[in-house]
């Protein structure tokens, strides 16, 4: 296997590919840049967080953003928006409110155990200009967030979570964890629960209004094995068993946004773990921690894979509510090698935690990570 050392230059400028396409790698001093999250604002310009630091799971990762000005061919120098020196804070995402709040939320959890992981908020008045004090949105250990807060028509936010969970004693792999939805009827200040039923190993789920009112929600699946997709059909209170798709998944995140047009698009990896040659133990096997806990005995049921390949980066399209996904293209391709996390070693060969969303314009923006050394941006001008 080809283990070239690869260094990729993030220097945040915008490079026109073609009539269609244009793309940049947005601008970090980090050794390890992963898990993106775009916002368009209401001026036309863009955002992106993502988190950083020296790991994954790693006390010194932390949450940085990026603006591209309406116009601009350069993204800003990114900063950092949070500095827990305790704790790796991840999975950053961006939500602007009906009132025009920017909100942003992540994960915060001690090193290499999701099980501890309690959700934080920061929040602007002034589209990200400056920002408020940093406060805790959800308390409870073990709640991980990927896909930002739905606004409904009825007035209620949705934000999806999922659950890591562990056995006394034992680690955290992903083995037992489960999707929810938590609801707001008051704009963020309480929050109630609802949970996938049968949602075990399903997790990032990723949720788009469709064209009869009715929701559809994708999944990870930490099998390694298909996409998995539920519906709500009472804006968000119940929802539907999740079932198996005809796309592959490889326990690595997806994300769907409905179109202009009402249909869906979907970004993820084209892959599945089905002929892998190998597999990692878990996420966090290059980091130790001071838990005296236990890899997990799997006795019966399912194991969490990790290490399936990253790539390639691919894009799909429904134009029926989920029914049927058609893959339209490939946005990076390689052999998407990820069984190291250490981005200073520079081995990883990674496409992977995706983001999508379409511009009044019409445009398609698009964030992933490349390598877990840079965050990669792609625009484009249609479809």
């Amino acid at each position: 296997m080809n283990h070239e050392v690869i260094t990729v230059v993030r220097d945040g400028k915008l490079k026109v590919t073609d009539e269609r396409f244009s793309t940049a790698m947005l601008p970090s001093d980090y050794p390890q840049n992963h898990a993106s999250n775009l916002l368009v604002l209401p001026n036309g310009d863009i955002l992106c967080t993502w988190f950083a630091g020296t790991q994954e799971g790693v006390s010194d990762i932390s949450i940085l953003c990026s603006r591209l000005r309406k116009g601009s061919d350069v993204w800003e120098p990114a900063v950092k928006l949070s500095n827990d020196p305790e704790r790796s804070e991840q999975n950053p995402v961006l939500f602007l409110d009906p009132d025009n709040i920017l909100w942003l939320l992540w994960t915060a959890q001690l090193a290499g155990n999701q099980d501890t992981a309690i959700v934080r908020c920061r929040k602007s008045q002034d589209f990200g200009e400056t920002w408020l004090d940093i406060n805790v949105l959800i308390d409870k250990p073990g709640t991980f967030i990927r896909q930002p807060i739905v606004v409904l028509e009825n007035g209620n936010w949705l934000l999806p979570i999922f659950n890591c969970t562990v056995k006394p004693g034992e680690k955290w792999v992903g083995n037992y964890d489960t999707s929810s939805v938590k609801i707001s009827e008051d704009k963020g200040k309480t929050w109630r629960d609802v949970n996938v039923p049968n949602s075990l190993g399903c997790v990032h789920m990723s949720i788009a209004p469709l064209k009869n009112g009715s929701l559809i929600a994708v999944y990870r699946s930490r099998w390694a094995d298909h996409i998995y997709q539920s519906y709500s059909h009472d804006h968000g209170e119940t929802w539907s068993e999740p079932q198996a798709t005809e796309l592959p998944n490889n326990n690595s995140s997806i994300q769907v946004t409905a179109l202009n047009n009402g249909d869906l698009a979907m970004v993820f990896n084209n892959m599945s773990a089905a002929g892998a040659t190998s597999r990692r133990s878990s996420l966090y096997d290059e980091i130790e921690d001071d838990s005296e806990a236990k890899e997990p005995e799997i006795i019966d049921g399912k194991s969490a894979f990790w290490g399936a390949p990253r790539a390639p980066m691919s894009l799909a399209i429904s134009k029926n509510s989920g029914e049927t996904w058609s893959v339209i293209g490939n946005l990076d391709e390689g052999d998407g090698f990820c069984m190291t996390n250490n981005s200073q070693e520079k081995l990883n060969r990674e496409f992977s935690y995706p983001t999508i969303t379409q511009s009044p314009d019409g445009v398609v923006h698009i964030a992933y990570t490349y390598f877990r050394q840079a965050i990669k941006y792609v625009r484009i001008n249609h479809l």
